[in-house]
C-alpha cells in the first residue's frame, strides 16, 4: 500500500512539472512586442492615419494607414527615435513659412530619424532619410513592410521609444511642393517637401480584455501567460486527487 501511494505521488509530480518543462517552449512560439499609433495632423495639413508594428528579435513589421496628404508627390516618413517620445501639437508654431513647424523644431520631441519607411527596394536607414523616389506620393496610401534594424533601435521601438513622422505639407495650396521658405534638412528642397504633416506615438498594445465570460459561469483563462500549462497542471491535480482518494478506499478496505 505504502509503494502504491507513493508511485500516485510520483506520478502527480511528473504532471505537475510537466507544464513548467512545456511552457516557456509556447511562450517563445509567440514572441514579439506590439504596437499602435494613432496619426493626428500637424501644420494644418489634413492629414491622419495609423501605424500598427510588430518587434520580434532585429525584426520589424511596420503598417500604415494614411490619408489626408498632397496627391502627387513623395512624402517621406519615418520612424523617429531620441526624444521625449511624443508628438507636438497641431498649433504649435515653429521657423518655417507663417510659422509652420519645420523638422527641427520638434526634434526634441519626437528625436531624429531612426528607420527611414521607404518602399521595396529602398533603403531603411537614417541614411535614406530623404531618399524622394522610394518614398509613397499617394493622398491616401496603405503602406506595409518588414525592416531588420539593430538591437539597440528594436529595443527602443518595442519599449515604446518611437514615434512615426510623415512629411510633406502644401503650406499655399499650390498643388505642389514649391515657396521661398526652404527645407531644413535640405536646403535644395522647398520646406514644404520635408515639413512634418502627421504624427503618432508608438504605444505598446495593451492586451484586449475578454467581452465576457462563459456562458455556463465557467472561469477564463484569458491572461494567462501560459493556457496550455494551466491546463495541464490542473489535469495533474484532479489525477493526484484521484489517485489519493482511490488509495484511501483501498486502506479502508
Amino acid at each position: 500500500m505504502r509503494k502504491t501511494r507513493l508511485a500516485i505521488i510520483a506520478t502527480t509530480a511528473t504532471l505537475v512539472g510537466l507544464p513548467l518543462a512545456v511552457g516557456p517552449a509556447v511562450a517563445d512560439d509567440h514572441s514579439g512586442h506590439e504596437l499602435t499609433a494613432e496619426l493626428t495632423q500637424l501644420n494644418d495639413s489634413g492629414a491622419s492615419g495609423t501605424a500598427w508594428a510588430m518587434v520580434d528579435g532585429t525584426q520589424v513589421e511596420i503598417k500604415l494607414e494614411t490619408q489626408g496628404l498632397l496627391a502627387g508627390a513623395p512624402h517621406a516618413q519615418h520612424i523617429h527615435i531620441g526624444g521625449q517620445n511624443v508628438c507636438p501639437s497641431n498649433d504649435q508654431e515653429g521657423s518655417g513659412f507663417e510659422g509652420a513647424l519645420q523638422v527641427s523644431d520638434a526634434a526634441d520631441q519626437y528625436g531624429a530619424v531612426a528607420v527611414s519607411l521607404t518602399n521595396e527596394p529602398g533603403k531603411t536607414g537614417p541614411d535614406a532619410a530623404l531618399d524622394v523616389e522610394n518614398f509613397p506620393a499617394d493622398a491616401s496610401n496603405t503602406y506595409s513592410r518588414t525592416i531588420t534594424v539593430s538591437e539597440e533601435v528594436a529595443q527602443q521601438i518595442a519599449a515604446g521609444d518611437g514615434v512615426v513622422v510623415v512629411h510633406g505639407v502644401d503650406h499655399d495650396g499650390s498643388g505642389t511642393y514649391d515657396g521661398d521658405t526652404k527645407s531644413d534638412l535640405d536646403p535644395s528642397l522647398p520646406s514644404e517637401a520635408t515639413d512634418p504633416a502627421a504624427c503618432g506615438e508608438l504605444n505598446v498594445a495593451q492586451m484586449s480584455m475578454p467581452e465576457g465570460g462563459v456562458e455556463t459561469g465557467g472561469a477564463s483563462t484569458a491572461g494567462i501567460e501560459y493556457p496550455a500549462a494551466f491546463a495541464l497542471g490542473t489535469l495533474a491535480m484532479g489525477l493526484g486527487a484521484f489517485g489519493l482518494i482511490a488509495a484511501r478506499r483501498r486502506a479502508t478496505k
